[in-house]
């Protein structure tokens, strides 16, 4: 539920982020007239949003087995890369988004009503689609209880409580830090999305090696435990994984880590040229 419950909590609470800001806007600016177009263009992303991911669903149940495997795996490597995208944008752009979103605004408000609604859609249907794509990787090979849909749900809610109270300045978090930590945690997520996509390609025979261990800690690790049913659902740690599986873990999160970690380059802005004296 855990991890389910982190990536409904981050891509909601950026998706809150930007619609919080749109209102916001409007409502300062006097152009409350404009708020149901945002929200049209809201609510049509959230029905793309769960549309596709009800199509990830059926293609997949729809599927042979080999097929299926071949399914999942794709689907995890790209939800792998976008949410690797993700992180690193979000770290690089959170700062100027605010100013970025409302410049955008104003200019849909000066083209027509079918301009916010564009908007508004495309600003929230990016966030929706990765969520449905990283959700639906992130739950394979889970039980078929509702333990991940509760979890995102749960997620998503919360992220609407802390948009809104930031919206209303009742809630003042860090979001450097919050999406910093909540980043780290998804690198871990991902890492582990990224080793499943690899089991799934060797499940569909496309790689080899898929009983070739790198080690064995089912003693320490039961698969029927609860620490070990929250170590696999959370960050896809299981107690017997193969070669190839180690090894894309460590490939995807060693170099992900550094680069996540490493400062931001600032760049120095040029002092302004002294006046020429009288």
């Amino acid at each position: 539920m855990f991890a389910s419950y982190l990536i409904g909590l981050r891509e909601g609470l950026e998706a809150t982020l930007v619609v919080s800001v749109l209102v916001a806007f409007l409502v300062k600016s006097d152009r409350k007239d404009k708020l149901p177009l945002v929200w049209t263009g809201v609510a049509a992303a959230v029905a793309l949003s769960v549309g596709f991911g009800a199509l990830l669903t059926f293609t997949a149940a729809t599927l042979g087995h080999t097929g299926q495997e071949l399914f999942d795996a794709i689907t995890s490597l790209l939800a792998v890369v976008f949410v690797t995208w993700m992180i690193f944008w979000m770290r690089r752009t959170a700062r100027a988004l605010s100013g970025e979103l409302r410049g955008k605004l104003a200019d849909a408000l000066q083209m027509g009503s079918l301009a916010v609604v564009v908007m508004a859609f495309l600003a929230v249907a990016r966030e929706g689609l990765e969520t449905a794509l990283l959700f639906f990787a992130s739950v394979q090979g889970a039980t078929t209880d509702l333990t991940p849909l509760t979890g995102i749900l749960l997620g998503l809610l919360t992220s609407v409580a802390i948009g809104w109270g930031l919206y209303r300045s009742a809630v003042r978090i860090n979001l450097t830090k919050f999406f910093t930590w909540t980043g780290l945690l998804l690198i871990l997520v991902a890492a582990g999305i990224f080793k499943y996509g690899v089991h799934d390609l060797q499940e569909a025979n496309l790689l080899p090696g898929l009983t070739t261990y790198a080690f064995d800690i089912s003693a320490v690790l039961p698969a029927d435990s609860w620490y070990g049913a929250l170590l696999s659902g959370m960050l896809n740690i299981t107690p017997q994984p193969s070669v190839a599986e180690v090894v894309a873990w460590l490939v995807y999160l060693a170099p992900t880590l550094y680069f996540f970690l490493r400062p931001q380059r600032v760049t120095p802005t040029a002092a302004p040229a002294p006046s020429a004296s009288a």
